[in-house]
């Protein structure tokens, strides 16, 4: 039996896969509340499952219970579930933002890889987040590389160079290399010392680069308010601690300095991006 539970199979305009999973590579959710920002956005549906009966230690990860609003009882189990969503643009999307697998990560990707090879996927852009020393007055820092070469000179990508313990994620990169799928990682580095949940600025420097990556439009603009009230909100929080207040006035200098001269436009990376698919395609 598969672990792979399909609803529905649609025909997509081009699909592009962006994948998040909560925990370790998620720091103030900045990962996956920008892929459900992306299923709001576009008004995504169910399409898949991938039944996490085989996943999981249930004494690890907890499904929860709860009661609606009938009084009838419910459990909630760790879900991984992939959503379709249109675009109206030249890549319609498919998003899955999901609780990282504790067992069988080659099992897993094998049917992500199914997902990618039935909807005829076109690349993989995965998704992150990492506290970092950075400061919360300045733009964060999204990293963005990818292991196909060719696809990182011409987006002006990195190429991967970590090396150590490795998540789902690293897994799922490799699995694609293998199978000469394109896919892209996106990084963004958070605050250390304000890294707790729901981090909007994070979020929005991540929807910023996916959207001068692929050209779709992310709606980043809309999360405008929430961080400026995080910004105020944690400012607040900064200046009443004089220590904590010189220590971050040394991360911006940091900051400044190493700032980039220089950035592609988002044209010019969309504009390469599609042309590299093309390619692919002929």
């Amino acid at each position: 039996m598969s672990e792979l539970l399909w609803y529905s199979k649609p025909e997509l305009e081009r699909p592009l896969l962006i994948v998040a999973f909560g925990g370790w590579f998620d720091a103030g959710s900045c990962a996956t509340d920008s892929v459900d920002h992306l299923a709001g956005r576009f008004g995504a549906h169910r399409v898949a499952e991938i039944d996490p009966e085989e996943f999981f230690d249930f004494q690890e990860v907890r499904p929860e219970v709860s009661f609606t609003e009938e009084g009838e009882r419910e459990i909630r189990w760790p879900s991984n579930e992939i959503h379709a969503a249109r675009t109206e643009g030249t890549h319609d999307l498919l998003l899955l933002a999901g609780v990282e697998p504790r067992l069988k990560w080659r099992t897993f990707v094998h049917n992500l890889v199914e997902v990618i090879d039935t909807l005829g996927v076109e690349m993989v852009i995965t998704l992150g987040a990492m506290v970092a020393a950075v400061p919360h007055t300045r733009p964060p820092r999204v990293t963005a590389s990818s292991g196909d070469p060719e696809l990182a000179r011409r987006l002006g990508l990195d190429l991967p160079s970590y090396q150590g313990p490795t998540g789902i994620v690293g897994v799922i990169h490799q699995t694609l290399g293998e199978r000469s799928v394109p896919a892209v990682s996106l990084r963004v580095g958070v605050p250390h010392y304000v890294s707790g949940p729901s981090n909007p600025k994070g979020r929005q420097s991540l929807l910023a680069e996916l959207q001068r990556v692929t050209g779709v439009e992310t709606g980043h603009g809309d999360l405008a308010a929430a961080v400026l009230e995080w910004e105020e909100r944690v400012g607040s929080a900064v200046a009443g601690d004089p220590e904590v207040a010189e220590y971050v006035r040394g991360l911006e200098e940091e900051a400044d300095s190493r700032a980039e001269d220089e950035i592609p436009t988002g044209e010019h990376l969309a504009a390469e991006f599609e042309r590299f698919l093309r390619d692919l395609g002929d």
